[in-house]
């Protein structure tokens, strides 16, 4: 539908010629923009009384929005209550002042005084106002001032959601790294020389007391508390965000890449029984499977949305020392840390959900401003390319299950990194990544797909579109 033109009345001061050509420029810019301007130059006839307009203007219901042109002139007279413009104040006062929609009226600045205040009446001094008194102002808000007359806000409040569950008046579970974090997070940011012990110190602690979040006692639907815990841990995982998030963009060096490797190595035990625990279910632990590699996705997405591909790809060609007991250590692929969660399959059938992933819904409903859901997905969909790749090549079984990327299809494709890897210099950027020496390797992947020899997961029925999503057909077509 349409919107209906609205009508706009300009009070303003004939200060100089120069301040009312400017206000006309603005007029005319306004109804060039669809808003119906009222002006005195053009709607006061000769022989109107000039008094009984402003009045009739300011007081009409008919019109919805009044601008209130501020410099120096009308700041002073409004002031002082003389002229025209001291009869519009007497009206416009009680106006806003007693009128319960004050979204009627609004001051737009013209003009600046020599400390750089702008001028407003006193009346109007408490107000939010629309800034045009510079070149440069005036373009960047000129569009403030046409989403107010079109009650167009760029902003609008979204809908009240639910009370995260750490802010519940259930007992919460702390994670007691604060304090390092923002040690850590100042000293990349600045670039400090004691960086790289403060980073260690931050994973450290993390480590140490990720165990504070194990389910101990069993109570209600098991699935539910799994939920529950991972909810709690929101804060902390939003903090490993932004320390990815800050080395990506500050610090990125080999030594940093090595602790965060070191740092999702030591997580790794979480996800299987600890030692001394002599009963347990696959299900116990799934509250840590769904947290690490949640903060893998995030790591990745990343490293990846700022470029720092060598990153990503020391993650992902660097294999993880597993310790387990009884002797049965070993190194592992970046693939084991995504490990199937059964409570989730659980979940979905108690609660008739009827959801193909209950995980990636839940990593959905926790997207970052800062990392957007559609970077989430891109990094599932590249983890699942480098490890199908690595399986093809060495005969073994696929181990990273893309199940984020059954939200692939709001995004289209092919996915970003891809679109750009059409330049062979930017596919040779992100080649390391993805494990491959050339495209003839990926060529040689996809056909591998096609013939059946890869498994390639299917969503609603449907077989997700590597190629669709690789752009195949046009990677390092171009110079």
């Amino acid at each position: 539908m349409p919107n209906v033109n609205p009508k706009l009345f300009i009070s303003y001061s004939w200060t100089t010629p120069e301040h009312e050509e400017w206000t006309i420029n603005l007029a005319t810019e306004l109804m060039e923009s669809g808003v119906d301007v009222i002006l005195d130059k053009w709607d006061l006839k000769e022989g109107n009384d000039a008094n009984a307009f402003m009045e009739r203007m300011v007081a009409d219901s008919n019109i919805k929005k009044v601008a209130i042109i501020c410099d120096r002139g009308y700041a002073e007279k409004a002031n002082e209550r003389r002229g025209g413009v001291g009869t519009e104040t007497q009206i416009i006062s009680p106006e806003i002042y007693v009128k319960q929609d004050q979204n009627k009226f609004v001051a737009v600045i013209s003009e600046r005084d020599a400390e750089g205040k702008p001028y407003v009446p006193i009346y109007y001094r408490s107000k939010v106002y629309i800034d045009l008194s510079s070149d440069e102002l005036y373009g960047k808000n000129f569009e403030q001032l046409l989403r107010w007359l079109f009650d167009k806000p760029l902003h609008i409040k979204p809908d009240l959601g639910k009370v995260p569950v750490f802010l519940s008046d259930t007992p919460t579970t702390s994670l007691g790294t604060t304090a390092k974090f923002r040690r850590a997070l100042e000293a990349i940011h600045s670039n400090k020389p004691y960086c790289g012990g403060a980073l260690t110190e931050y994973f450290d602690t993390f480590v140490a007391n990720l165990e504070r979040f194990r389910i101990v006692e069993k109570q209600g639907e098991f699935d539910d508390q799994i939920v529950e815990s991972i909810e709690q841990f929101l804060p902390y995982r939003n903090e490993a965000v932004e320390i990815f998030i800050a080395l990506a963009i500050y610090r990125n060096t080999e030594d940093t890449q090595q602790r965060l490797h070191r740092f999702f190595e030591q997580l790794i035990p979480y996800m299987h029984r600890p030692e001394g625990m002599m009963q347990c279910t696959e299900w116990d632990f799934d509250n840590f499977k769904f947290i690490v590699h949640e903060l893998f996705l995030y790591s990745i997405a990343a490293f990846v949305k700022y470029e720092c591909f060598d990153a990503a790809a020391y993650l992902l060609r660097n294999r993880y020392y597993f310790a387990k007991g009884g002797g049965t250590s070993k190194m592992i692929s970046f693939a084991d840390i995504r490990e199937h969660t059964k409570s989730f399959e659980y979940r979905n059938q108690r609660l008739e959900l009827n959801r193909t992933s209950v995980r990636a819904d839940i990593l959905a409903s926790h997207a970052l401003p800062g990392l957007s859901f559609g970077l989430i997905t891109q990094a599932d969909f590249i983890l699942y390319i480098r490890d199908s790749f690595e399986s093809w090549k060495n005969n073994q079984y696929q181990s990273w299950w893309p199940e984020v990327c059954v939200y692939l299809d709001r995004y289209g494709g092919p996915l970003e990194i891809f679109a750009r890897a059409e330049s062979n210099e930017y596919f040779q950027k992100i080649k390391g990544m993805l494990g491959v020496n050339n495209k003839k390797d990926l060529d040689d992947l996809v056909s591998a797909m096609e013939q059946g020899k890869l498994q390639v997961p299917a969503f609603s029925y449907r077989k997700m579109g590597v190629t669709f999503y690789l752009g195949h057909d046009k990677l390092a077509t171009r110079a």
